[in-house]
């Protein structure tokens, strides 16, 4: 059984990692401008030479008058460095885009909803256990009915434990038998399911729906349904997600519930310049 990472949504990782990275900046940034002039290129050598402990202690005392008088100097540091790793993890996304998109839109394994000739796709990476995925339900649900040329995949990312493992793996198991609509009210039923969900939650879904219960079982012990996740997983990976929903609409990643008027702005936008901000 594929029992994937646990990558909580709620709890933002990449958020975390800058706030300590900010305030290690703001506790070393003068002892790294101190370590700077611990050498300096002579005229004509450019080669480094060695200070002394004077001029080491004269060049602490600028630097740290300095720092004192313009503490907004280290904000601004750590600005642009927010904004220059949003712009890499924003460029590394759409190599991870472009690299696998017929992974993304076409795979086998994978249920599309919507219009399946839609001239634009939005892909959702969801978690049957997620809270956010449970209230983003509704927006898919709304794009689908007031966009008649959308095209939505969906994509289990069962990060949140082995009960959202099993659940992917019953639904995968269940779109060779539910497709479009049919798999739709499926996959509907079972993000609106109190508490938490698992095999039997999945399984008593896709009996109620009229699933051949038979060949459900024996489609579970096929291995596409673990290849189709480990399939999703990897994809993942490569495009740095770290929680669900997260969303691919054009060449950007769209992470978190942002609800049904940004979804619609950028999918309309992407209908009106190919991109999701014209």
């Amino acid at each position: 059984m594929l029992v994937p990472k646990r990558l909580a949504p709620k709890i933002d990782w990449r958020g975390r990692a800058l706030s300590r990275l900010r305030a290690s900046i703001a506790m070393s940034a003068a002892a790294g401008l101190l370590g700077a002039g611990l050498a300096f290129a002579t005229p004509g050598s450019m080669q480094a030479t060695e200070i002394t402990s004077g001029q080491k202690a004269e060049i602490e005392k600028i630097v740290r008058d300095y720092l004192v008088a313009n503490p907004e100097v280290i904000k601004e540091a750590i600005e642009e460095l927010d904004h220059r790793q949003k712009v890499a993890e924003a460029s590394s996304r759409q190599r991870g885009i472009a690299q696998n998109s017929d992974k993304l839109l076409n795979s086998a394994q994978q249920a599309a909803i919507g219009n399946p000739a839609g001239n634009v796709t939005l892909v959702e990476f969801f978690d049957y256990n997620c809270g956010y995925c449970k209230r983003a339900v509704d927006d898919v649900a709304k794009l689908v009915e007031s966009d008649p040329d959308l095209r939505i995949v969906l994509k289990d990312f069962p990060v949140l434990g082995t009960g959202s493992t099993e659940a992917a793996q019953v639904a995968a198991a269940v779109r060779r038998q539910f497709q479009g609509q049919k798999f739709w009210e499926f996959h509907r039923k079972l993000l609106t399911t109190h508490g938490a969900i698992g095999k039997a939650q999945a399984l008593n879904v896709a009996k109620e729906l009229g699933a051949d219960m038979d060949k459900l079982e024996r489609d579970l012990k096929s291995p596409e349904v673990h290849a189709g996740i480990e399939e999703v997983m990897e994809i993942a990976d490569k495009l740095n997600l770290t929680g669900t929903p997260s969303w691919v609409l054009g060449d950007e990643v769209i992470v978190g519930a942002v609800g049904f008027s940004q979804l619609k702005t950028k999918v309309d936008n992407v209908r009106k310049c190919g991109k999701t901000v014209c």
